[in-house]
């Protein structure tokens, strides 16, 4: 991303001048101007001296209070032990916010109380994806919300329409990644399958399945029951 912010750059950097000094809003302006092709998503405060974070096309990136200078990277908090990434710590921050605004674009299973929180990215022709399905069988109190992300050809296209389309979208799900059994039927509607799949790439989602937890943090694609619940444990403990 870092490229194609050196060529927006160099393309309209001469559109827009910087003032001596900006706030928030003055700051998401000028870079909107420098760079009109991507989506100033968000322009904050950093907890130290001179610095604004900013979410930019989904990336956070730094910049001073001029909008002269911007870097990407991880900012550490070295005053505690371990020493905090404020980077991760933001980046997971809006990874919760997207994920529970997309709710209503993913299928919804409770196992027991549902009082822990674990979404997934998923296609239903993906082998792995079928054995996490085995493994969150052995996981209980939990709430999933899975959104479907074709990306395995046409015949998952049909698939995901077929199940989100279902009576009992959750039982379809589960009928078809451990059973093998299609939904009978055959409704039409509107699947959500092309938001899901944005959503995907926003994330940076190169296969599935991928795995978030409550707090944002991904924990990677196919992951055993074991490390699913010490996982969710570790998010509840905090």
């Amino acid at each position: 991303m870092l490229r194609r912010l050196a060529v927006c750059a160099l393309t309209v950097w001469g559109l827009v001048a910087c003032s001596a000094s900006a706030d928030e809003a003055k700051i998401r302006q000028i870079l909107q101007g420098k760079f009109p092709t991507m989506a100033v998503e968000s322009v904050t405060k950093a907890p130290f001296a001179g610095l604004y974070e900013v979410v930019l096309d989904g990336e956070i990136v730094y910049t001073d209070e001029k909008v002269e200078y911007f870097f990407g990277g991880n900012i550490y908090d070295i005053r505690t032990l371990p020493p905090r990434n404020l980077t991760e710590e933001s980046t997971g921050r809006a990874v919760v916010q997207i994920l529970n605004g997309s709710r209503d674009l993913a299928i919804r299973r409770v196992k027991g109380n549902g009082k822990r929180t674990l979404y997934t990215f998923e296609d239903p022709n993906c082998g792995y994806c079928k054995q996490l399905s085995r493994e969150i069988e052995k996981i209980t109190d939990i709430t999933i919300y899975t959104f479907l992300v074709p990306i395995l050809g046409s015949d998952s296209v049909e698939k995901s329409r077929a199940v989100w389309c279902a009576e009992d979208r959750a039982k379809a799900w589960d009928d078809l990644m451990l059973k093998a059994a299609l939904p009978q039927g055959g409704k039409t509607c509107n699947a959500p399958v092309e938001k899901s799949l944005q959503l995907m790439r926003r994330f940076g989602i190169r296969g599935t399945p991928a795995i978030y937890l409550a707090n944002g943090q991904q924990i990677g694609g196919y992951v055993p029951a074991e490390k699913i619940e010490q996982a969710l444990n570790s998010v509840a403990a905090k």
